[in-house]
């Protein structure tokens, strides 16, 4: 069997356009993990991550609407509410799909937290989307308020937090055993809980660490045979939304690093994509692939998305 590590986006919980109700993410996660059924009973094992992004801004939007009867919550314990209510999600339309078919497949959440260094540059300048878009003038107000927001790939504005890189995932001995003896296991969700290391204690720090580049950490410390980030797209591209667009296929981490640096990617959606698979890639020698949830089986297959790999030469056959 082949193992691999699949992070899913945020379109497989939250459809553009959508409210946001329990029902409309838990049939969005429906279709997802019909895919992934398919690709265990084809003989995959898959550590599977996910965003919380909407998730957690709309949870930060409730609170606070409600911070006159109710005390605010602290962005890490709101990533932690959603990693667990997604998780929630994502596991129980796993195992009933299983059922379904005949199988007693269990799924288990591993509520995780991600160590960051306490006194990471990441700290000092806010960077990170997270919440739904806003039109300019909203995004103004809050401004004047004293949050950071910043205009994200054309598509309006998002409010940005510290994002500091990840440096160690506490769990990952509990993860690499649920994944042994399950197949399956959910962890890492939004990037993990962000904690900093304070003494001989672990506290949760104010910061939202990014999914993918967790995931690639992830990834790379289950020693997976590849790492599949799954998007809106079938594929990275460059010259994005010009006449000149172009799918990228098959890329080398040199070509990756050469279109990062051009400033080809957008900062807050496919920028640290790329730079997740780079990072896994250089690390383990083995390949990453951009795609969309649609087209993961043709994906792993070498068919379809940007595969990123050391060189332009690849073995997309699956261990046996």
């Amino acid at each position: 069997m082949s193992n691999i590590l699949i992070a899913l986006g945020g379109n497989a919980i939250l459809q553009p356009g959508q409210k946001g109700t329990y029902e409309e993410q838990l049939q969005n996660i429906s279709i997802s993990c019909g895919k992934l059924v398919k690709l265990y009973m084809s003989g995959y094992r898959m550590a599977i991550t996910h965003g919380n992004g909407p998730q957690v801004g709309n949870l930060l939007i409730q609170n606070q609407r409600a911070n006159d009867i109710l005390p605010m919550q602290p962005l890490y314990s709101c990533v932690a509410q959603t990693q667990g209510q997604i998780g929630f999600m994502i596991q129980s339309v796993l195992e009933n799909q299983f059922r379904l078919k005949g199988l007693e497949v269990h799924a288990p959440v591993i509520l995780t937290r991600v160590l960051v260094d306490a006194v990471d540059p990441a700290f000092s300048k806010s960077t990170k989307p997270i919440g739904p878009f806003f039109d300019e003038e909203y995004a103004k107000e809050k401004i004047t308020q004293g949050e950071t927001w910043m205009q994200d790939s054309n598509r309006g504005w998002r409010k940005v937090v510290p994002s500091p890189r990840p440096v160690k995932i506490l769990e990952l001995d509990i993860i690499r055993q649920t994944l042994d003896q399950n197949g399956i296991t959910i962890a890492v969700g939004g990037g993990g809980i962000p904690v900093i290391s304070k003494g001989e204690q672990v506290v949760g720090v104010e910061a939202v660490i990014d999914k993918d580049l967790a995931g690639s950490l992830l990834a790379r410390e289950l020693e997976v045979d590849a790492f599949v980030i799954l998007t809106d797209v079938a594929h990275a591209k460059i010259n994005y939304g010009q006449p000149n667009e172009v799918d990228l296929t098959h890329i080398t981490i040199e070509e990756a690093e050469s279109y990062l640096a051009a400033g080809q990617f957008g900062v807050g959606s496919m920028a640290p994509k790329v730079q997740a698979a780079v990072e896994f890639v250089r690390y383990t020698g083995k390949r990453a692939i951009i795609t969309s949830l649609e087209g993961i089986e043709a994906a792993i297959k070498g068919e379809i998305g940007t595969i990123i790999t050391n060189s332009p030469r690849y073995d997309v056959t699956p261990k046996s």
